[in-house]
């Protein structure tokens, strides 16, 4: 009996997590999205209609704004999906994040449409002070299950399904008392959330401070997984890997894409380039390059199927 209850629970989870897969207007996800920029706004916006499975906005960068871009996002929501992934949230808080601050990225997340809504596992506020950086969180058992209340009282308030994001960290704050994918691991499982992926940042991470990114991402709960982000980094003069989000993707980054798709199946991929943005022309070319990564993935799975999310 308590193996029926348990595979039941199991089922309920898989129908909550799985209803994010589709737009609320039941346009597919899957596949390669492009994050939405101001300095291509208006061409995607007085363009044809692109082959880019989704936009991902910043929807700090569109509350309490009037006229003409919130006004433009909306044209566009309307032929493409578009998901929202957040800054402010900073979940790794003591203090409750402001309400009014909750009811503004509410009423925004409802224009658009979002399936879900994503933000980082860090700490980016200080009380009242935004710090405008993604301060990694101690990780401890104490700070992943303050983590996950606060996770779960903004999925509340929002009234929809909370993504959280992995970081690039360069320090570690304190004495380590769990590894890191544990850490990452309770926050979702006791926040009862998905987990948004860094590919990226786990490179990068693994470069840093020298470690396995498969193995730790086969550390991680792939069946929460509900997003894929990749981006570029800068390595500086000192050998230090910087998650700059302000270059191309490199070739190990995409491969490190493809062994995570192979094992997570069809997934809403994310391209982020936020510094030193090139023409659209580069970014969608990108985009392609990415969109083969994805296709040849789903290939291999689908030729060993008895490679399956953990």
């Amino acid at each position: 009996q308590e193996g029926c209850r348990s595979q039941s629970r199991l089922r309920r989870r898989d129908l909550r997590l799985n209803r994010g897969r589709m737009s609320r207007e039941g346009r597919e996800l899957d596949g390669v999205g492009l994050g939405l920029r101001w300095e291509f706004l208006e061409a995607v916006l007085d363009g044809p209609e692109l082959d880019v499975a989704f936009w991902e906005v910043c929807p700090e960068n569109y509350m309490h704004r009037g006229g003409y871009y919130p006004d433009a996002l909306a044209r566009i929501a309307e032929r493409t999906p578009v998901l929202t992934h957040g800054l402010s949230l900073s979940v790794g808080a003591s203090d409750p994040a402001p309400m009014d601050y909750l009811t503004e990225l509410r009423t925004e997340t409802q224009r658009l449409g979002t399936p879900w809504h994503s933000d980082h596992l860090c700490l980016s506020s200080a009380g009242p002070l935004m710090l405008h950086e993604l301060i990694p969180l101690k990780q401890s058992s104490a700070n992943a299950i303050r983590a996950a209340e606060r996770v779960r009282r903004e999925r509340d308030v929002l009234g929809l399904p909370m993504l959280v994001e992995n970081i690039t960290w360069y320090a570690h704050p304190g004495r380590r008392e769990i590894p890191e994918a544990d850490f990452i691991t309770e926050v979702v499982e006791r926040a009862d959330a998905s987990l948004l992926l860094d590919v990226n940042n786990v490179w990068v991470n693994s470069q840093n401070h020298g470690f396995d990114p498969r193995a730790f991402i086969a550390a991680l709960p792939l069946g929460r997984v509900r997003q894929i982000h990749v981006a570029g980094h800068t390595k500086t003069d000192s050998g230090l890997i910087l998650d700059t989000h302000g270059a191309p993707v490199v070739d190990p980054v995409v491969d490190l894409l493809e062994w995570t798709l192979e094992r997570t199946g069809p997934m809403h991929v994310l391209l982020e380039r936020d510094h030193q943005v090139p023409e659209l022309s580069e970014l969608l070319a990108e985009v392609r390059r990415l969109t083969e990564a994805y296709n040849r993935a789903l290939a291999r799975r689908k030729e060993a199927p008895l490679v399956r999310s953990a």
